[in-house]
């Protein structure tokens, strides 16, 4: 039950919450600097709660160059399963700017 606290309680902050329904809708990886971005939050604030999202193994990095990127976790059970189709349920509209903001710098990453 110890993995099932971690997730609730990594969950239970706003900004984590939106970290992880960022990486859930855009279906993408993303490096700190771009979720300082979409976010407005402070780097050393971003780094902090994805720590603590990788220690409840919501997600994992993978080092490319220079940056390291963030992803979520591949769902292995069922609890994470409802998990992540509870955070799929919150409204597109109300990240409408974080979302339109990651768009903006995939879209220009790619470039």
């Amino acid at each position: 039950m110890d993995d099932q606290i971690k997730t609730f309680k990594a969950l239970s902050d706003a900004t984590r919450l939106k970290i992880v329904w960022l990486l859930t809708n855009i279906n993408e990886k993303i490096c700190v600097s771009e979720i300082v971005e979409v976010l407005g939050e402070h780097q050393y604030n971003v780094s902090r709660h994805l720590k603590l999202l990788k220690n409840a193994k919501l997600v994992e990095e993978v080092k490319e160059g220079k940056w390291v990127f963030y992803y979520l976790t591949p769902i292995k059970n069922e609890f994470r399963q409802l998990i992540q189709e509870a955070i799929k349920t919150i409204p597109e509209s109300q990240m409408n700017n974080e979302i339109h903001k990651c768009k903006i710098l995939l879209a220009a990453r790619d470039k």
